[in-house]
């Protein structure tokens, strides 16, 4: 039976944040760059050319919705994103397999305190490949390291 380490909840909280702080902040900025007559009239010269904050409120919109994109296009392309440990290879990404004969070491030193564990194995070139996986990136990481030294003993 497989065991899987699908992307932490951690990581997918803090990006929806992220986009609600840069929503937040565009509405924030065009409100007061172009509803807010008491702002506009304040951050005004005598010539009637915007200064400081106004220009700032007038130019930060289309960067925050940019930034909001693109974080929910990162969203949208790790939400299934899962480590896979079935029973004769891991699967890291669609691209990278590791079957078990291959892994030389599995280095869990800092596992318990920091929360990470390397995987050193050949690739299919012959070098050998030093792999790094954070809990902070993944749910469930326990279980697959437990699976992971079950496999290779």
């Amino acid at each position: 039976m497989p065991v899987e380490a699908p992307v932490s909840k951690f990581r997918k909280t803090n990006l929806k944040i992220y986009i609600a702080v840069c929503i937040a902040f565009l509405i924030w900025c065009v409100y007061d760059a172009h509803f807010n007559e008491t702002f506009r009239a304040k951050y005004t010269d005598a010539d009637g050319d915007p200064m400081g904050w106004l220009v700032i409120n007038r130019k930060a919109p289309p960067y925050l919705g940019g930034v909001a994109l693109l974080l929910a296009g990162y969203l949208f392309a790790i939400r299934n994103k899962k480590i896979v440990a079935d029973e004769n290879e891991l699967v890291i990404s669609d691209k990278e397999k590791v079957r078990y004969d291959a892994i030389q070491t599995i280095d869990k030193t800092y596992f318990e305190k920091r929360g990470f564990f390397i995987i050193t194995y050949k690739n299919q070139s012959g070098k050998d490949v030093h792999r790094a996986l954070s809990a902070r990136k993944y749910d469930n990481l326990g279980a697959v390291l437990d699976y992971l030294v079950a496999k290779i003993s």
